[in-house]
């Protein structure tokens, strides 16, 4: 039962990781049978259609099993596919993003801010900090020889540099990177290439495009799943309690399977009456529970054994608060 609640509650991770900025609004997705959880819970009736009770409790197990196998493989290839895609889309846009030292130009920069196919002449693009832009005007035309005079222009600013354009003899391209790092400015490795920068924008538009046609179906598909993920652990769980009761208590089935649901201030006090209610029923479970009293901090966790039999079904199903 252990790997059904992880599946399940992979589905509901997944979704809220998808939902991203609208990941507040997961839980009112997290639906079994079209009822929140707690509802479903406690109006829970075995579906016969689907396990149909003729057949034997371990094909109805393998049924159940083979589900939730079926839903946790597909949820991995959707999963796979769907973030390649947003990591493709998630890198592009980083690269039209940060500092001027690092992101892509290709955005910010015109065809008219060059000097384009010249046998003699190139534009080089400088980032600047902006303590230093007074420095760069008095010292960019003597960084080489061969810089073009008054040829420097600001394209660009963030909150710290500013984007420089200059324009010099390709022979001095050198003379001038090295120059211009003596005084804390950065050349940056740019070429203007107009197909370049049009392919790229092209692909972060068809990504972009690919990841809102993928995220409906994809939403939709994990609502379903979930709820069918859902409802099958649920029955797993009403099918341990069967047989543990059967195993404990024998034939022919007389007992009763009750749903309870304590706050956490009165779970001590809840154990406390069950044991009372229910001690006759089994001697060895009463007497682990008289010596765990004694002992203040014992905590019995996964060895939990009491006269009745007992299941937690733990509905917390995110690793975060909505």
């Amino acid at each position: 039962a252990t790997w059904f609640h992880f599946v399940v509650k992979k589905v509901a991770q997944y979704m809220a990781d998808v939902l991203e900025d609208s990941r507040d609004k997961v839980q009112e997705n997290l639906l079994a049978n079209g009822v929140d959880l707690v509802t479903y819970i406690t109006r829970f009736q075995w579906d016969m259609a689907k396990y149909p009770i003729k057949q034997s409790l371990k094909n109805i197990s393998e049924i159940i099993s083979k589900q939730i196998t079926q839903i946790d493989n597909d949820l991995k290839s959707r999963a796979s596919a769907y973030n390649n895609l947003k990591g493709n889309l998630q890198n592009l846009e980083r690269k039209n993003a940060g500092s001027l030292l690092t992101r892509s130009l290709a955005d910010i920069v015109k065809k008219e801010d060059f000097v384009l196919d010249s046998e003699y002449l190139i534009t080089l693009l400088v980032v600047v900090p902006k303590t230093g832009y007074t420095d760069w005007q008095k010292v960019y035309e003597t960084l080489a020889e061969m810089v073009v005079p008054r040829s420097s222009n600001l394209l660009y600013e963030d909150n710290d540099s500013g984007l420089f354009s200059v324009t010099l003899f390709r022979k001095a391209i050198d003379d001038f990177k090295h120059k211009a790092r003596e005084n804390k400015f950065t050349v940056r490795d740019f070429q203007y290439n107009e197909e370049e920068m049009k392919a790229d924008k092209e692909e972060m538009n068809r990504l972009s495009t690919d990841k809102k046609k993928q995220f409906g179906p994809l939403v939709r598909w994990l609502k379903v799943n979930f709820s069918e993920a859902f409802i099958a652990w649920i029955h797993i769980k009403a099918l341990r309690v069967f047989v543990e009761s059967v195993l404990r208590y024998g034939l022919p089935v007389n007992f009763q399977a009750m749903l309870l649901q304590p706050n956490k201030k009165t779970m001590k006090r809840l154990r406390e009456v069950l044991n009372e209610l229910y001690k006759h029923l089994d001697s060895s479970a009463a007497a682990i529970i008289d010596s765990a009293m004694d002992i203040p901090g014992l905590n019995l966790s996964q060895q939990e054994y009491y006269p009745y039999v007992y299941y937690k079904i733990d509905c917390n199903l995110l690793d975060f608060k909505v």
